[in-house]
């Protein structure tokens, strides 16, 4: 159980810089990147990863086979300041109302989306909403934003650190990748009436770096399989680090059903679960006969969260072209979704998507590497919200085994996180009162 948080000066429109994690005498003006890191000018190979650096002792060290992201930063984002949480296979984020639950997981989301190539004005709708609360402008007006995480994979662990500015206008002011104690890329906002940030990437040839400008509203890393050739070790080695990023962050579903759109009948369509799960129907309609062993598992996990056993959940076609969902109980009757509770309908649809994957999901992985080597990750904002108690210990297990399994990983809310805290392979982040 982890928490971590702090306050600081005001936040000035950032520049990533190298910096130690703790507060630098300068204000919080820079986002955590490794201590001592050397810059992208540095001509050396990278030097081996110390144990300390992933926050666990060398013969206890993991060695994730799949890339996925390890540790959340929120340099300065909404209500958090200076706050790294380490992320398990299932982690969950517990406290009370604004304690900054659902912040973290909009961070985390918005990571992944610019990791998939969206521009930030779609990112973030509201980015002044973002900005630590006090925080004030600088000589220019300007203030901002920071977040980052680590990626952790064959590889190993590589770190992106995002600085934004909100105000006076949105744009990504400087970022930077990292990997073995080396910056990769490092970005910054040189001329404020250019729509471009000057990039610069480790070559590790007989120019120890490549220059070029960048668009300040993508995300850097995600445009480097494009900028960089690949012909020095150097240039590899940047390449890879992306790719084990972009790889770990794209991946990611973030769902919140809504019970009210799930029992209504729905026209037949691409067979992809939407984020809020109204159309429930039509995506059991293909799951049902595409997979027969975990559609026999997903009844298996509603008959145990259910009052009365249930022997089958199925989609079947009306009149008018649609479907519905009905389920069949032990006893011979049958009941239209629409008739079931509010938790009944989230817990059915939650248990859906932790037993699919990415092409039942509306997801965009990464084409070009195989499904095999890549994590899906569910974020749900209040992963509890409707359930009993019996439901959402159900559900906790069933994201523990399939987790297990290497088959998806989980980042949730919940508002308490003692219930939680009692399942063996659940990380509760309490982020306190």
């Amino acid at each position: 159980m982890s928490s971590s948080s702090a306050s600081s000066g005001p936040v000035s429109a950032p520049v990533p810089r190298p910096a130690s994690d703790g507060p630098s005498s300068g204000g919080d003006t820079a986002p955590t990147v490794p201590a001592q890191a050397p810059s992208v000018e540095a001509r050396s190979a990278p030097a081996a990863r110390p144990a300390a650096e992933a926050g666990r002792t060398a013969p206890d060290e993991v060695r994730y086979t799949r890339p996925c992201v390890t540790e959340l930063r929120l340099a300065a984002f909404a209500r958090h300041r200076r706050a790294r949480f380490r992320l398990g296979a299932v982690t969950l984020f517990a406290g009370a109302s604004g304690s900054g639950k659902s912040s973290a997981l909009r961070a985390y989301e918005a990571l992944a989306r610019l990791a998939g190539g969206a521009r930030l004005g779609e990112v973030f709708a509201d980015p002044v909403a973002c900005v630590p609360q006090g925080a004030l402008p600088d000589a220019q007006r300007r203030r901002g934003f920071r977040i980052g995480c680590t990626a952790d994979g064959p590889g190993g662990p590589v770190r992106l650190d995002v600085a934004v500015q909100a105000e006076p206008e949105l744009r990504i002011v400087g970022e930077r990748l990292s990997a073995g104690g080396v910056v990769l890329l490092e970005t910054a906002l040189r001329d404020p009436g250019r729509r471009t940030v000057q990039a610069g990437w480790y070559t590790g040839g007989s120019t120890p770096v490549t220059r070029a400008p960048l668009p300040d509203d993508r995300l850097g890393t995600a445009l480097l399989p494009l900028r960089v050739a690949g012909r020095t070790d150097g240039q590899r080695q940047v390449l890879a680090a992306a790719e084990q990023m972009v790889v770990a962050l794209r991946s990611v579903f973030a769902c919140d059903p809504q019970p009210d759109w799930m029992g209504v009948p729905v026209p037949t369509g691409s067979g992809r679960l939407l984020a809020g799960c109204d159309n429930l129907a039509d995506v059991l309609w293909r799951t049902r006969e595409e997979c027969g062993r975990r559609h026999a598992l997903l009844v298996a996990a509603l008959s145990a969260g259910s009052t009365a056993p249930v022997v089958d959940l199925r989609a079947e076609t009306l009149a008018d072209g649609t479907v519905r969902a009905l389920i069949d109980r032990a006893d011979g009757s049958r009941t239209e979704l629409a008739r079931l509770g509010y938790g009944e309908l989230r817990y059915v649809a939650l248990a859906l998507v932790l037993l699919t994957g990415p092409g039942v999901l509306d997801v965009d992985p990464v084409g070009e590497v195989p499904a095999a080597m890549q994590t899906l990750t569910l974020l749900a904002d209040g992963l509890d919200r409707g359930l009993d108690p019996r439901q959402r210990g159900e559900l906790l297990r069933l994201a523990v085994r399939m987790a297990e399994r290497g088959h998806i990983r989980c980042v949730g809310t919940v508002g308490d996180g003692q219930w939680a805290a009692r399942t063996e392979g659940v990380t509760v982040v309490d982020l306190g009162p």
